[in-house]
C-alpha cells in the first residue's frame, strides 16, 4: 500500500490536564541534573563547559501546568495515523507530538510501551508530563514544556514523492522554531523522522534534545548500544565513569537489575555508527539509529525497589506492565546544553523499527559480541548509508511548505514573527493562530501600551505598608476591590526585546507587574522589586505582592514574605472563588497554596490553618491541600491530627519528580507519635516514591 497520512481519535481513559497556574514561575527549578563546580572540575573538557552552560533561572516564559487530577474518564485525543504495508505510527499533535504508538504488522508487535492511560504528573519543566511512546524533548534539560502542548501539524510532501507529517512550533524558553518531520518510505520498516532547530536571531543560543523512547521491560529486557563505558547519574546528584556492561558485580544492561532509579549516559566512541536497542528474551524489539550529529544514548531505568516500582504504578495502572527509557541526544549527557550559533541550525535523522537477533548472542556474557550481533542485524535491515542518504534527500525538502494543515499549535510563534520578522520556509506561523494570550502583546508591538486589566481598581497601599500587613488572610479587604485586581494579568513575556517594549511603554499597574518579572527573569532583581512596587502604588494587585513576597523569600526574608503573600491572599479570597467579582478557583489555589508553604516556613501554622479555612471544600479536598492541612496540623502539634488524615489516604496529583514530601511527613509524623521505647511504623508502599539510595 501506498503510505498515507489521515487524521483519527484515540480514545483512553484519562484525566484532564486542567488550566493553567495564572502563577509566574520566578523561583529557581530544583533542577536534579546539575552539577557543582567540583564535579565539572573532572570531567572532559568539552563536557564541563557545557554542563556549566545555558541553565535556566526557571521556566518563563512559559506557565506552570499543576492543575490536573487523578480520577479518569472516557478522553478522545486528536491524533494523526502515518502507516504504509509495514507499520503504523500514531501521533498525538495535541500532547507535543509524541508518537504513541508504532505497531509493526507483519509480526503483530507493538515497539512502543504504550500507556494504557493518560495520566499527567509533574515530570516536565512546567508540570504536566505523560509516559510511553517517543517524545521530543527541547529547551532545557528535563521533559519539554511542550510536553502537553499542542503543536502544529500539516502533510508535506515526502523526499520519496509519498506522504509527510511535519510538526513545528516556536520554543518558548529559548525562542528557537523547531520542526519534526515523519514519513514511512513505501515498502520500510522503518519511521524516518527528520528533526531541524533553527536560531534565527543575532546570538548564540543553548540548545538541548533528547529524543526520548519508553519501550516495555522485563527481567530479560536488554539493552545494547556500542559503547563499552557511561556516565552514570542517580538522584543522589553524581555523575561518574563506569564500566559497561557490568558495574559493581551487577550486568546494568538489564533495567530490572538494578535497585534505584538512574541514567546511564554511554560513550560511543567517534566514528561508531549512532544507535541504542531493546530486545527481550527472544531477541525481539526496537532499534534507534541517527546520523552522527544527535551523539548521545541513553538507559533510564526506574529500577526493581519499591519506590521505582510505585512510581511505574503512579504513571499508568497497576498490572500493566513497566517500561524503561532509551534514548538520543544532542550531547553525551543530559546535563549539557550546546551552543547554536547567531542564524545557525542543527539538523539530522533518525530512524525507528523492529530488530530481530540470536538470543543466545543478544543475552550471552560476551558483551562485545552480544552487540556486535545487534549491530549486524541493524546494518542488514537498515544500512548505515541509507540512512545518510534519506537525510541528505530530506534536508533538501526541509523548507517545502506545508499543503494541508492538520491541527493547530500556539500563537506564540506568529506573535515572535510579527516583532522579529523572521523567514522561516517550511514552518509557517500564521497570524490566525493569535488568540486571547498574544493580544495585549499585539498591541504592545504596535501600539506602544500594554491594556490595562486592573483599570477599575482603586490605588493601594505602598509596598512598605504592604510589608508590615500581618494576621488574618482577608482582613479588611473588600469584595469591591478584589473586582478589578483579581482578574488574571496573563502571561509575561521576558524576552530583551519584549522588555525594552516595556520599558517603553506609559507606566501603570499592568506594565510594571509585566515589566517586574521580565527583569526579574534578567537577573535584575531590585529593578524587578522597584517595578512591582510601582505596580502596587497605582493599584494594589495580589498578583505585583506575591512577586514581592516571592522576591522577599528569596533573599532570605521569610517573615516579609509571608506577610506580602497573606495579603495577596486575602485580596483574592474577599470576594470568594467563583462569585461576581471573586477569583476563580485555579487563581485562589494557586495563591493559597504559595501562602501556606510561606506561612509553614516561618512558623506561623495558626495564620496556615486560617488561609486553609477561607478555602472552598472542593479546594481542600484536593491531594495538595490536604497534605498541606496535615502539614499544618504536624506544625501546630497536633501530630495525631495530621496521622489521621495520611491514614484516610491523600494523593498528590502534582507529585515532583524526586519529591520525598510524603515520606518524610509520614516518618516525622510517626516519629512523634512513637512510644519513647519502641519503633516507629514503617512507610506504607502508596506513599514510598523514594527514588535515592540510602532513602529506604
Amino acid at each position: 500500500m501506498a503510505t498515507t497520512v489521515r487524521r483519527t481519535v484515540l480514545t483512553l481513559p484519562g484525566a484532564p490536564v486542567g488550566p493553567e497556574n495564572p502563577l509566574p514561575p520566578l523561583r529557581p527549578l530544583g533542577e536534579l541534573h546539575r552539577l557543582d563546580e567540583h564535579e565539572r572540575r573532572a570531567l572532559p573538557a568539552d563536557m564541563a563547559r557545557q554542563t556549566g552552560y545555558g541553565h535556566l533561572r526557571s521556566v518563563l516564559p512559559a506557565r506552570l501546568l499543576d492543575g490536573y487530577g487523578r480520577e479518569r474518564a472516557a478522553t478522545d485525543l486528536d491524533a494523526i495515523v502515518i502507516e504504509n504495508d509495514r507499520l503504523r505510527a500514531t501521533v498525538l499533535p495535541g500532547l507535543g507530538g509524541r508518537v504513541y504508538s508504532l505497531h509493526h504488522k507483519p509480526t503483530g508487535r507493538e515497539l512502543l510501551y504504550r500507556n494504557p492511560v493518560f495520566q499527567p504528573a509533574a515530570f516536565a519543566l512546567n508540570g504536566a508530563w505523560f509516559s510511553g511512546g517517543i517524545e521530543w524533548n527541547l529547551g532545557a534539560t528535563g521533559h519539554t514544556t511542550l510536553s502537553c502542548a499542542p503543536l502544529h501539524a500539516a502533510c508535506v510532501p515526502a523526499p520519496d514523492g509519498g506522504e509527510m507529517l511535519r510538526l513545528w512550533e516556536w520554543e518558548r524558553l529559548r525562542d528557537t522554531p523547531f520542526q519534526v518531520d515523519l514519513w514511512l518510505p513505501e515498502g520500510s520498516d522503518f519511521l524516518h523522522v527528520g528533526v531541524r532547530i533553527r536560531n534565527p536571531h543575532d546570538r548564540p543560543v543553548p540548545v538541548y534534545w533528547w529524543s526520548n523512547i519508553a519501550v516495555p521491560e522485563d527481567a530479560r529486557t536488554r539493552v545494547l548500544t556500542p559503547a563499552e563505558e557511561a556516565w552514570h547519574f542517580a538522584y543522589e546528584g553524581r555523575l561518574r565513569r563506569v564500566p559497561v556492561p557490568e558495574w559493581e558485580g551487577t550486568d546494568r544492561t538489564y533495567p530490572l537489575r538494578g535497585e534505584h532509579a538512574a541514567d546511564f549516559f554511554y560513550e560511543v566512541p567517534d566514528g561508531a555508527r549512532r544507535w541504542i536497542a531493546s530486545l527481550d528474551a527472544d531477541g525481539h524489539g526496537l532499534v534507534q539509529t541517527s546520523t552522527d550529529l544527535l551523539r548521545g544514548r541513553k538507559l533510564f531505568l526506574w529500577g526493581a525497589g519499591r519506590g521505582g516500582r510505585r512510581w511505574q504504578e503512579w504513571l499508568t495502572e497497576p498490572g500493566t506492565g513497566g517500561y524503561a527509557e532509551i534514548q538520543a541526544g544532542l550531547a553525551r549527557t543530559q546535563l549539557e546544553h550546546v551552543q547554536l550559533e547567531a542564524g545557525g541550525e542543527f539538523s539530522w535523522l533518525e530512524a525507528y523499527g523492529p530488530l530481530a537477533a540470536e538470543p543466545s548472542a543478544v543475552h550471552g556474557t560476551d558483551w562485545a559480541a552480544a552487540r556486535a550481533a545487534a549491530q549486524s542485524r541493524l546494518e542488514t535491515a537498515l544500512p548505515r548509508a541509507d540512512v545518510e542518504a534519506a537525510y541528505a534527500a530530506w534536508l533538501a525538502s526541509a523548507d517545502t511548505e506545508p499543503k494541508e494543515s492538520l491541527a493547530a499549535g500556539s500563537g506564540w510563534g506568529a506573535l515572535e514573527l510579527a516583532r522579529g520578522g523572521y523567514a522561516l520556509p517550511g514552518t509557517p506561523f500564521e497570524a490566525s493562530t493569535l488568540g486571547e494570550a498574544q493580544r495585549p502583546w499585539l498591541e504592545l508591538l504596535r501600539a506602544g501600551e500594554l491594556p490595562g486589566v486592573w483599570a477599575d481598581a482603586a490605588p493601594g497601599a505602598s509596598a512598605a505598608d504592604a510589608g508590615a500587613v500581618g494576621g488574618a488572610a482577608a482582613g479588611g479587604v473588600s469584595e469591591r476591590a478584589c473586582a478589578g485586581v483579581c482578574k488574571d494579568p496573563g502571561p509575561s513575556l521576558v524576552s530583551s526585546a519584549w522588555r525594552e517594549l516595556l520599558e517603553s511603554a506609559h507606566p501603570g499597574a499592568a506594565v510594571d507587574y509585566h515589566l517586574g518579572v521580565a527583569q526579574w527573569h534578567a537577573g535584575d532583581r531590585a529593578q524587578a522589586t522597584r517595578s512591582w512596587e510601582r505596580s502596587l502604588r497605582a493599584a494594589e494587585s495580589p498578583w505585583a505582592l506575591r512577586c514581592l513576597g516571592v522576591a522577599a523569600g528569596e533573599s532570605g526574608d521569610g517573615e516579609r514574605a509571608a506577610d506580602l503573600l497573606l495579603r495577596a491572599v486575602g485580596l483574592v479570597t474577599a470576594g470568594g472563588a467563583g462569585s461576581a467579582g471573586g477569583a476563580p478557583e485555579r487563581v485562589l489555589a494557586a495563591f493559597a497554596r504559595e501562602a501556606v508553604d510561606a506561612l509553614l516556613a516561618c512558623g506561623r501554622a495558626a495564620d496556615a490553618r486560617g488561609v486553609l479555612a477561607e478555602l472552598p471544600e472542593r479546594v481542600r479536598a484536593r491531594g495538595r491541600f490536604r497534605l498541606l492541612e496535615a502539614q499544618v496540623s504536624l506544625a501546630a502539634g497536633d501530630a495525631a491530627g495530621a496521622r489521621a488524615l495520611l491514614d484516610s489516604g491523600i494523593e498528590v496529583a502534582d507529585l515532583r519528580e524526586g519529591d520525598e514530601v510524603l515520606s518524610d511527613l509520614w516518618n516525622a509524623v510517626a516519629a512523634r507519635l512513637a512510644p519513647e521505647s519502641g519503633a516507629a511504623d514503617p512507610l506504607p508502599g502508596h506513599y514510598d516514591f523514594r527514588m535515592r539510595p540510602g532513602r529506604d
